[in-house]
């Protein structure tokens, strides 16, 4: 690898050293964005049309199934983890493993086939490889959240064959606003888990050109409360029958324990939260080009739910039969993370546009706590940069190519460390291109990755090489109908984690065992979309289909070590294929509101050749909303039925369907422009017990009961 650090290393001085006389190029080059042509709008960050890090995300839209969360739908979907704050957007599950730890699931997809991205970025935390890693990121300091797909997604990374998520913040600005100051806050109550959560932004212009940026959030939560009982019918019949067998043995102590933990409801034990970041940033912003910098810091604590039958102590096994086994309270994990960040682009003439420089570092620290007592601590130091050359527009023909690099220092130290230290670089090569020519939009993209993975502990060193294309094409029959098509073949190297692992991991409550052989995971894959759009109506249809060789996935075995499951990488051909629909028409208008009505709908079909279905895998679901809209107030209420999920791999348990109804509503009580909104809304209103399919702890933590939300947004 040291041939490839030599060339990271030219290709970042390079984009060095043609970002630092921007002052200069300010005075020579015209920006090819007039200030006439950006977005109006209330909040001076909004820019949907550009994102330094993707080209082209602003066409996703056309050749792939982009959705966006922002303005008031993040506001009031906004929760403690990004994955919770996604799911009614199409495609989209959460892996929920407790309030404080949950990422997207896109297309039944988790862990390293998603890439979480701020800003274009990676995050730089563990959250990809293991579902009881929370995602640093906060929700509600956010502008925007994007889910991507299609074929610009190579550009984040050939491992994203689910899609990617990416956060915009706003901690390196992109526009110098008017005013003398601008501030952008929220504060939320939310009644299910006591939860309250403040956090505020502030962008200050220092010159013309220089902009500053200070941003912090907090968040506080209790147990999570549900609406029945915290433990599934299954494993309740389990801890019965248990209690009955300790009863009749004489174990009444026993029994009872297996008896309280059968009749537990109302609130899950162990799921608090407490979190806060802050942040600052700096930035040049002329004619010529931008760069800026930003630090920020992130901790949370939260409780992770305990499995019920799963036991974990310290003590040998003499020291049992003398003393008894070792009591441990309630595993909690406590994570922070320091980062900078760095953005850099420069206007060019000629047959390149621009040259863009993304870059990242963050040390990154996760400990998991048994009780009072210091049980395993994870650290992962980590770097990415990103390097773009942007085409200039020509004839209906543009483009972007750059190289794209990654480090991470991994380890873990503990007693239960499941997974030896090691050391993974990445290096990538990759291009985008897109033509459009009357009817017809064609993109193309390419990427080659070299991924080496090496446990020094272990004695192994793995070097892989991935090769991943893309191809999409879209006809557009007139200004509302478009019809397109999308291929993909892709590979992705195994996770550290995938190939290194082999030992007890206390917060999934898991014995975790990969395999150091593993090869590169491929895929084939594509999909077909039709989208139809009028002023009033809009509707889109996709169905996707992926097929695998060699497919890593980890699955139960059936078998117990330490008291705890044992979960299995293996590698398994496989087959991923589904639907996603989603459709809005406004109905009628009438005193100043609109009225309108939306649905949504996907499904997906995952199995191993050989072995049955994939584990975790999203059932159907179908959402539908009626909605009231002025200038000042918005009035919605929706209902989102699950179907029961049957399809369960081996030692897997099913899944009930459930329904929930929710009803929200929002006033700006000074008009619209005036930059204050009021949102309350009352979710799971009937107070339902809804398990989520995709989540590793479904049959003991189930998702939260009748929760009613306040809160308040400031834009001045």
């Amino acid at each position: 690898m040291r041939s490839t650090l030599l060339l990271v290393s030219s290709s970042l001085s390079l984009g060095t050293a043609l970002l630092a006389p921007l002052p200069a190029l300010a005075q020579q080059t015209a920006s090819p964005v007039e200030a006439g042509d950006e977005d109006e709008g209330d909040d001076f960050h909004r820019n949907r049309g550009i994102i330094v890090t993707a080209p082209f995300v602003r066409d996703l839209s056309i050749l792939a199934g982009t959705s966006e969360l922002s303005g008031d739908d993040l506001s009031r979907e906004a929760r403690s983890q990004i994955g919770d704050s996604l799911t009614k957007l199409p495609g989209v599950s959460a892996t929920s493993f407790s309030p404080g730890a949950s990422r997207p699931v896109l297309r039944g997809f988790q862990g390293e086939r998603i890439r979480v991205l701020t800003d274009g970025i990676g995050t730089i935390d563990v959250s990809n490889t293991s579902p009881d890693h929370g995602v640093t990121v906060e929700p509600i300091i956010l502008d925007r959240i994007e889910v991507l797909r299609g074929p610009a997604v190579l550009l984040f990374g050939g491992q994203a064959v689910g899609g990617a998520v990416n956060a915009i913040d706003k901690r390196i600005p992109r526009e110098v606003p008017e005013e003398p100051f601008h501030l952008d806050a929220l504060a939320t109550y939310g009644s299910a888990a006591d939860e309250r959560s403040f956090g505020a932004s502030l962008d200050v212009p220092l010159t013309s050109k220089l902009v500053l940026h200070l941003d912090g959030s907090y968040r506080k939560s209790n147990d999570m409360r549900v609406g029945g009982f915290v433990l599934s019918p299954g494993l309740r019949a389990e801890q019965l029958a248990e209690a009955a067998e300790e009863r009749a043995e004489g174990n009444i102590e026993e029994a009872q324990e297996a008896e309280e933990l059968a009749g537990l409801r109302g609130r899950i034990p162990n799921t608090g939260t407490e979190t806060y970041s802050f942040g600052g940033g700096l930035a040049y912003i002329g004619e010529g080009g931008s760069f800026g910098v930003s630090g920020s810091y992130y901790n949370s604590l939260y409780g992770v739910p305990e499995r019920p039958g799963a036991g974990h102590h310290h003590g040998e096994e003499g020291e049992e039969e003398a003393g008894g086994e070792e009591e441990e309270g309630p595993v909690t994990i406590g994570l922070d993370q320091i980062k900078v960040d760095f953005r850099g682009e420069v206007f060019l003439p000629g047959f390149f546009e621009a040259l863009r420089l993304r870059a990242s570092y963050a040390d990154f620290k996760q400990t998991e706590f048994e009780g009072d007592e210091v049980g395993t601590v994870f650290t992962n130091e980590g770097i990415e940069s990103r390097l773009e050359l942007v085409q200039r527009e020509r004839g209906g023909w543009r483009g972007a190519s750059g190289v794209q690099y990654v480090h991470r220092d991994f380890s873990a130290v503990g007693a239960e460390a499941f997974v030896p230290p090691n050391v993974t670089d990445q290096i990538g090569f990759f291009t985008l291109q897109e033509i459009r020519s009357g009817n017809f939009e064609i993109e193309g993209a390419a990427r080659y990755d070299k991924v080496n993975v090496t446990s020094q502990v272990l004695g192994v060193e793995r070097d892989f090489n991935s090769y991943s294309f893309a191809l999409g094409a879209a006809y557009i029959a007139n200004d509302q109908l478009r019809i397109g098509v999308n291929l993909n073949r892709a590979q992705r190297a195994p996770a550290a984690e995938e190939l290194f692992s082999n030992g007890p991991h206390i917060a999934t409550q898991a014995f975790e065992i990969g395999n150091p052989d593993f090869t590169t995971e491929k895929s084939w894959g594509g999909e077909a979309y039709i989208r139809w759009s009028t002023p009033d109506v809009s509707l889109a249809l996709t169905g996707f289909y992926n097929r695998f060789d060699d497919f890593i996935i980890d699955v139960p075995t059936g078998l117990e070590e330490d008291d705890l499951p044992v979960f299995q990488f293996i590698q398994n051909d496989a087959k991923y294929y589904g639907l996603e629909a989603e459709a809005s028409v406004i109905f009628a208008r009438a005193g100043g509101f609109r009225f309108s009505a939306d649905g949504v709908a996907d499904y997906v079909h995952a199995s191993l050749d050989g072995l049955g279905p994939v584990p975790r895998i999203p059932p159907l679901r179908l959402l539908g909303g009626l909605e009231a809209q002025s200038d000042t107030v918005s009035l919605r209420a929706e209902v989102e039925w699950f179907d029961d999920q049957q399809r369960n791999a081996n030692f897997e348990t099913e899944t009930d369907g459930f329904t929930l109804v929710n009803a929200s509503a929002s006033w700006k009580p000074f008009g619209a422009s005036r930059g204050v909104t009021l949102i309350a809304s009352a979710n799971n209103i009937f107070d339902v017990v809804g398990r989520r399919a995709a989540s590793f702890t479904k049959d003991f933590a189930p998702l939260a009961g009748r929760d009613f939300r306040i809160s308040a947004k400031f834009s001045f």
